[in-house]
């Protein structure tokens, strides 16, 4: 239950985490309370699209960056209709924001939309506490929701954990609609949305695609009356492992060899279709400055990230599969993880980080040319 308000910097505000430890601050953005799965982002700057990317759903946003805020908030920038964080972190709020494109506060935007957040507090001490000791659940109380510590924290451990969260259905649109090619339409995508982002069918408008935009209920049938020259499978929150109608939406794509591209949780839902299985990171990939090498070419990008779950596949051999070979093309050079599938005898690849990239590098951009390529190369 949150309380809308402007001027909240003096009102108290405490953070609580699931294995007790306590931070205390003031309130920023709307005064109440709010739980969810404490994470940590690495961005310096692109604050507005992570607050609106549907993947950080049920998620309360530790920003590592130490001044946030001081561009404001624009109309441009969001990659959705709403601000999906649970609740947001940040040491240093900007008390005025300074850019041509700013049209109110972050602050004000918070507390707009009902987001409570807290300041003040060291978030290089949670960070480094939560790398530690990884993600968990957490509580933040402003206001008159502010109770005794031990009160607080049992809120905080009733909370439902992400492992087994299906979430995606909670994000995604109800119903199917078409984003048009810019110029000339060379192709059609059939898009699962799983927790889209804006930027993301964009990029594909950009290279002459019109883009059907499909719910997560969409069926085999349903993706293929769009008669499409390839499908794609969307970002999105929640635990791969309850994506049941996903995968068997994907198989069904497999099969028709249609080409196919998956980024963030649709790599994982290409991991499970494959027969990979998935696990959840200690304290996952979050940021736009994350070192990820392609396999193939031996180059190093910088990456976009934002992911709690990944796949558990071998990186170096190739994997029987019953669609073909497959293998892992990505990996990122921090921790090994995979960032990324490709299928050896079918149009078939995936990434687990973000190459549309708003805000971040463009590094990976390559990919929606890729996914381009295996289109021409399936029409001739």
């Amino acid at each position: 239950m949150t309380t809308s308000t402007r001027g909240t910097a003096r009102v108290p505000a405490v953070l609580v985490l699931e294995d007790g430890r306590v931070f205390r601050g003031r309130a920023y953005g709307a005064v109440g309370e709010t739980f969810g799965e404490a994470v940590f982002s690495t961005g310096m700057t692109g604050y507005q699209e992570t607050l609106t990317d549907p993947s950080y759903h049920r998620q309360v946003v530790v920003m590592t960056a130490p001044h946030v805020g001081n561009t404001g908030v624009n109309d441009d920038d969001p990659e959705s209709k709403r601000i999906w964080v649970a609740g947001y972190v940040v040491r240093d709020p900007a008390r005025v924001p300074s850019n041509w494109r700013s049209r109110r506060t972050l602050d004000d935007e918070l507390a707009a939309q009902g987001i409570v957040g807290i300041s003040g507090i060291d978030t290089r001490a949670l960070t480094r506490h939560l790398r530690e000791r990884g993600a968990m659940r957490v509580g933040i109380f402003s206001g008159d929701a502010v109770r005794e510590d031990a009160a607080l924290l049992a809120q905080v451990r009733e909370v439902p954990a992400m492992e087994g969260a299906d979430l995606a259905g909670e994000v995604a649109t109800t119903e199917p609609y078409v984003v048009p090619a810019e110029g000339e339409k060379k192709f059609t995508v059939a898009a699962i949305d799983l927790g889209i982002k804006g930027m993301t069918a964009q990029r594909m408008t950009q290279r002459g695609i019109e883009v059907h935009i499909l719910p997560p209920t969409a069926t085999v049938d349903d993706v293929y009356a769009v008669e499409p020259d390839g499908v794609f499978f969307s970002n999105g929150p929640g635990d791969p492992a309850t994506a049941d109608h996903a995968v068997a939406v994907m198989r069904g794509v497999l099969e028709r060899g249609t080409p196919l591209f998956g980024i963030c949780f649709g790599n994982q839902i290409l991991g499970r279709a494959l027969g990979f299985g998935t696990y959840k990171l200690k304290y996952g990939h979050r940021g736009i400055n994350q070192p990820v090498q392609d396999r193939a070419t031996g180059k190093v990008e910088v990456t976009s990230h934002n992911h709690g779950f990944a796949v558990d596949a071998p990186l170096d051999t190739v994997s029987d599969t019953p669609f073909g070979r497959a293998e892992v093309s990505h990996v990122c050079l921090n921790d090994n993880v995979v960032e990324g599938l490709r299928l050896l005898d079918r149009p078939a690849f995936s990434v687990q980080y973000h190459p549309e990239a708003a805000a971040g590098p463009h590094d990976a951009a390559y990919l929606f040319d890729r996914f381009v390529s295996l289109m021409e190369g399936q029409r001739a």
